[in-house]
This record gives structure tokens, sequence and C-alpha cells, in this order.
């Protein structure tokens, strides 16, 4: 008698063949990166997708084509213009992960992208569930995806009563993720249950009508939807302040080369006075202010402005900018440049800095 594993016992194939049947059906189709066996193109549009909804990421994507049509394209681009095409979209590491896949591919694959899921894991910023998705929807592959949608999905309609993010339930759900692989139409299956997530089966409010999955969901059986996935145990955002300098000078406004990685990695943003400093540790020393300004030049006038706030994944930052006025400007100092304010639009800025200085070039606000 053949002993039954683990995974014998999660296969089902009427599960894939339902999302199978309603994504055909019902689900989406005219996304601009669908309907194309591109590499490229679906691997852009993964990047830009993790942890980003559809709707913010359709005009990027766009543009980002428009500007970069192929890989060598963006290969040889450079990353200052990746990032400013990337700018507003957030999660930087992304853009600087694609620019460096793309040389990668370039100079190991000759442009190819390879169709093993675990050779496209290996690159620069794709995971085991992108690279999945990247290599079914560019070569067919049967290969298993796992990322948040479809983690709400099996949680919900398995009854999962622990965290999915926890590594040992992680493990077991992607064990399923395999079990559940249908032997033909991976595609639909794999576009079956990122709509399901987007779709149906969101974090608030299901449509659990409409749900092909209803009749087998242990959440909706047991009235459990709200409380499943269940959510990541709360720990206190830490909260931190940056007090940063807007100095213009005959119609441009200085701006500092962050380093390329950590926070804003790559991009440029508005020099600071002493960085991300906790609240606790936060003092408020005008005098430090007035030194970091005249290390631009002679000051005419320093104005305190609105602070704004911004959130990051792991804590959450008070912005307060100063708008600096210069008689007449010092040496720029290395990692700094000097911008127009008409082309702040356009430039690899952090999208609550570029909220602010698109905000103050208002008629009237600067001289």
């Amino acid at each position: 008698m053949k002993r039954l594993t683990e995974f014998d016992e999660l296969t089902d194939p009427t599960f894939s063949q339902a999302v199978i049947d309603w994504q055909r059906a019902h689900g989406r189709h005219d996304l601009p990166w669908q309907n194309t066996v591109d590499a490229y193109r679906v691997w852009l549009s993964e990047i830009m997708l993790q942890q980003t909804q559809v709707a913010a990421v359709l005009g990027y994507y766009t543009r980002f084509l428009e500007r970069f049509p192929t890989l060598a394209d963006l290969a040889c681009a450079p990353i200052d213009d990746v990032m400013a095409h990337w700018s507003g979209l957030g999660y930087y590491t992304r853009a600087r992960n694609l620019h460096a896949c793309a040389k990668r591919v370039m100079e190991q694959y000759g442009g190819v992208f390879p169709s093993d899921p675990a050779l496209l894991a290996e690159l620069p910023g794709i995971g085991r569930s992108t690279a999945a998705a990247i290599s079914a929807f560019s070569s067919g592959t049967r290969a298993a995806i796992l990322d948040g949608n479809v983690k709400r999905v099996f949680a919900r309609v398995f009854g999962v009563d622990e965290y999915p993010g926890e590594k040992r339930v992680e493990e077991a759900l992607w064990r399923r993720a395999d079990a559940l692989l249908p032997e033909q139409g991976i595609e639909a299956y794999t576009q079956g249950l990122m709509d399901m997530g987007a779709t149906l089966c969101t974090r608030s409010k299901p449509d659990c009508a409409r749900c092909p999955l209803q009749a087998r969901c242990v959440a909706y059986a047991s009235g459990r939807t709200a409380e499943l996935p269940v959510r990541k145990p709360k720990k206190a955002s830490p909260e931190k302040r940056a007090r940063m300098l807007v100095v213009i000078d005959g119609g441009e406004v200085l701006l500092q080369q962050r380093a390329g990685s950590g926070i804003w990695g790559g991009l440029l943003s508005l020099p600071e006075v002493d960085g991300h400093v906790a609240f606790e540790q936060a003092g408020e020393d005008i005098e430090q202010v007035d030194r970091a300004a005249a290390a631009f030049g002679e000051v005419e006038e320093m104005q305190a402005l609105l602070p704004l706030v911004h959130v990051f994944t792991h804590y959450k930052l008070h912005i307060v900018p100063y708008k600096v006025a210069l008689v007449r400007r010092g040496k720029t100092p290395a990692g700094y440049v000097w911008v127009r304010l008409d082309d702040i639009a356009d430039a690899a800025l952090p999208a609550p800095i570029k909220k602010l200085l698109t905000g103050l070039t208002q008629p009237g606000l600067f001289p």
C-alpha cells in the first residue's frame, strides 16, 4: 500500500481548476503587461507591483518603458536616470536592484532572462515568488507563487490561524502552494490567484459572493474573514525627526546626492542638519541649523516652514524644513548640486521632498 505524504494530502486538482475557470471568465485580461511573453516586460511589472497597487503602477510602467524600451536600454542607462523615472513609486531599493539586475542579465545571460525560477531568484531584487511569476508568465514554467495576496487567499480558504509571515507558517504555506499547482494552465492559475487577492479576497470587505472558492473557504464558513489572515503582532512604531534645509538662490535649490544604500538611497534630497534622529534624542539647537546653513553661503534670511510627516515601513519621520535665502553662494561641497526649481518635477527625489518643493514653488513663495 502506498503511504501518503503530506504533499499528497495537500494536492487538490479541483482547487486549481476553480481558480483557472474563474480567471478565464472573470479575471483581469487588459493590463499593459499581460498578453505578452516578453520576460523584460513581465519582470518590470512584477518588480513594480511588489508592495504597490496596480493603479499606482500603471502610469509608471508606461513611462518607464517609453524611456527604457529594452533591457539593454535599461542596463546602459545612468542610475540617476533610472531613479528619476522611479521617483514617487517608493521602495527605492527596487529601482537600484532593477538596474543591477538588468546589467547582470546582459553580462551573464546575454540579455535573455533564464527560464529557471531558481536562476531568476539569484538575480538582484528577485525573490522566490517573483521568480516563479516571471517564469510562469514568460515561459509557462510550473512554479508556485506566494505573495501577500496569495497568503491572504490561502489563510482564509484553509483557515490558517497563525501569522503567515512567521517562518514556520510560511514554509507550510509554500508546501501547500507547491502541492496545489495545476498540471496545465499555469499562466491562468497564477494570474487567477493574483486577481482573486486583488479584487475579491481583499483585506477589508472581501467579495465572498463572487468568489469561486467560497464553498471550501474556512474563513467564510466560520464568519472569520475579518480575522484571517492573522495580523502581524504590533510593535510600537519609532518616531524620528529630520531638520532639512531648503537652500534657494537664483531660482535654484540645493540638493544632496544620498548614498546608494539606506533610506532614499541613490536619490537627491534636501541637506539635513543632523540626520534622522530619534525623538527622545532630538535637540532644538537652532544655532546648529544656522551653522549648517552657513556652510552653503552667506545667509540673508532663514524661515521655519510647516513640518510634514512621512511614514516608512519601520518608522515615522517628522520632517522639519527651514527655507534659507542666500545673499551669495559659497563653494558647492562635493555631493551637492543646484537644481532649477522648474526642473523639480523631473528630479529623482523622494516623494515627500518632491511634494514639499512643488508646494513651495507656487507663485510668490520663492524670491
